[in-house]
């Protein structure tokens, strides 16, 4: 820790769809069980693995023609990937191009068997899958069901403690509470199981680049101490929030 230099790990040779460039990276995760680095390459249309070794120059397809943007692993090691162009998350083993549809599939919509460009995905140790579907709610996907149950927002657009307006990053803690990026509200919401509204817990005070704002927060993670960081896409910024 305590640098303040990064290093390219993967990309670094401009935008393209060569296998040593990105075009634009959405989602990444480390697989720990092969040193690498699972991404989802959205504009190239490819999830794509590069080695975390320092020879590495390249990367290589792991599935192709799917318009992806995030991505998970179980602790099986299946991948879970949103597509948002099928509208449906998809589960994949390692080497395996097709995958099982666990959520959505069922073309573009409001019903609770559909979605409507799902972008991030969370799988609890059940392989329950939670998604944050751009129709401003987060479905959950119990394993096998084939439909889904509203468990965050689903009453229309807007920034009332009911609403969502276009849901990103996405986190489930072990009671359940759901931690969700509010993008285009400019807040992260709690929900806690069961409820039928959230919390601010970050931002919420209109879109700007003060301590308490945020503009068009994504991606979201918490650190093992429970603190909060936030990708604040608009401000170019990661914020680290401590939460009660």
């Amino acid at each position: 820790m305590g640098d303040t230099n990064g290093q390219v790990v993967a990309g670094g040779n401009g935008q393209g769809n060569r296998l040593n460039q990105l075009n634009p990276p959405s989602d990444v995760l480390i697989d720990k069980e092969t040193d690498s680095s699972i991404i989802c390459d959205r504009g190239n249309r490819r999830v794509v693995r590069w080695s975390r070794r320092s020879s590495t120059t390249q990367g290589e397809i792991l599935i192709d023609n799917i318009y992806c943007c995030g991505l998970t692993m179980d602790n099986q090691r299946y991948l879970y990937i949103s597509d948002t162009g099928q509208h449906e998350v998809r589960r994949y083993q390692i080497g395996d191009k097709n995958g099982t549809i666990v959520a959505g599939g069922n073309g573009e919509g409001a019903g609770l068997n559909q979605l409507n460009w799902p972008t991030y995905v969370f799988v609890d140790q059940q392989q329950t899958v939670y998604v944050s579907d751009n129709r401003n709610r987060v479905m959950k996907w119990n394993k096998g069901a084939k439909e889904g149950i509203v468990v965050a927002g689903g009453q229309g657009e807007g920034n009332a403690p009911t609403q969502l307006s276009h849901p990103h990053g996405l986190f489930v803690d072990t009671l359940g509470t759901i931690y969700v990026t509010d993008s285009a509200n400019h807040r992260v919401m709690r929900w806690p199981k069961g409820e039928k509204k959230g919390t601010v817990i970050a931002g919420g005070n209109g879109s700007g680049a003060g301590a308490n704002q945020l503009s068009h927060p994504m991606g979201l993670s918490f650190d093992r101490h429970g603190n909060l960081y936030v990708v604040d896409e608009y401000n170019n910024r990661v914020q680290r929030f401590s939460i009660e």
